[in-house]
């Protein structure tokens, strides 16, 4: 789903990391349906194009960028749920790192979190950004849900708001659910009535724990699952 602006987002993320791309974004989407198609009709699949510089040191060469598609199987998750808690660690704000692109450099960040999570029995964790206010778990943009307002941490250039969250907000709206984007702190999630995330690997999920309290997956975030689901699908035409 949204393969086009996944690709575009994928040039964005190669200059942002001073790298050039040597495909354009359709080109990028016609070699991922190709490797789709090679592949058996019913498969769950997950695409995975990247760019990497092949020379420099430290600083990476931009004329020597070269790409990779892996396109493999993979199951799709399901509606069951996770558990999560606060992280110790926080998101770097914009002058402290590439907080612009979809890079691996930022992933090292997200699997101390994931790490110091496991730790404590959990399964994500939740980060603040550099002004501890929430901006997203470790591996995936954060909703809750209050008083029927489906709420998620305003685009500030600390975290990378997600193409899946953008689809899921729209979707969302569409349906008559209210949507807000808005600054929050943790208090906000624990007062929550319903919290979910969303992101390419697992859609939409529903969080069953936060630090000591357990949740139920609420409506709002079902909704959304069912509105994405479908319009992946192809069910729907919005």
């Amino acid at each position: 789903p949204d393969l086009d602006r996944h690709c575009q987002r994928l040039g964005r993320s190669a200059e942002a990391m001073d790298l050039r791309p040597t495909l354009s974004a359709p080109e990028i989407e016609a070699l991922c349906r190709e490797g789709v198609r090679r592949l058996p009709r019913d498969s769950d699949l997950y695409i995975r194009p990247a760019f990497f510089a092949e020379d420099g040191f430290v600083n990476p060469d931009p004329d020597s960028t070269a790409f990779v598609l892996a396109v493999y199987e993979d199951s799709m998750p399901t509606f069951k749920g996770f558990r999560a808690c606060r992280s110790t660690l926080r998101r770097p704000a914009r002058d402290m790192a590439t907080t612009d692109a979809k890079t691996s450099g930022l992933y090292p960040n997200s699997a101390r979190a994931l790490r110091e999570a496991a730790e404590r029995g959990y399964d994500n964790a939740i980060l603040d950004d550099a002004n501890g206010n929430v901006a997203e778990f470790a591996t995936a943009n954060l909703w809750i849900v209050k008083d029927g307002v489906a709420q998620t941490p305003v685009e500030n250039g600390t975290f990378l708001a997600g193409i899946t969250r953008a689809r899921v907000l729209r979707l969302l709206a569409y349906a008559g659910t209210p949507v807000q984007e808005r600054v929050m702190v943790f208090a906000d999630v624990m007062e929550a009535d319903e919290i979910f995330s969303t992101g390419n690997y697992t859609k939409v999920s529903p969080v069953l724990r936060i630090e000591d309290r357990n949740l139920q997956p609420g409506p709002v975030a079902r909704r959304a699952y069912d509105l994405y689901m479908d319009w992946a699908k192809g069910f729907s035409a919005f």
